[in-house]
């Protein structure tokens, strides 16, 4: 099995284990041919709490961890400023 990964920046390090991250995808709309950014946002599972918000991070896809939660970070990219 292929390991699908992403990349996205972490917009919430509010729960226990777990940061939601924005990914956008940018697509050619299909009648009009234009350019549009695409986000969608991902539970991810961060056990050893190293990811803050605004960091850049790779994540890929695991076995369910819960309801929402099946994807993990793999690596932090980029560190945020802040």
């Amino acid at each position: 099995m292929v390991v699908k990964e992403k990349i996205g920046i972490v917009v919430s390090d509010k729960m226990v284990d777990t940061r939601i991250v924005a990914v956008s995808d940018r697509i050619i709309h299909k009648r009009y041919k234009k350019v549009v950014t695409r986000t969608k946002r991902y539970a991810v599972h961060d056990s050893e709490f190293n990811s803050k918000a605004g960091d850049k991070v790779r994540i890929k896809q695991t076995v369910p961890i819960s309801k929402t939660k099946t994807w993990a970070v793999a690596s932090i990219l980029r560190k945020s400023s802040t």
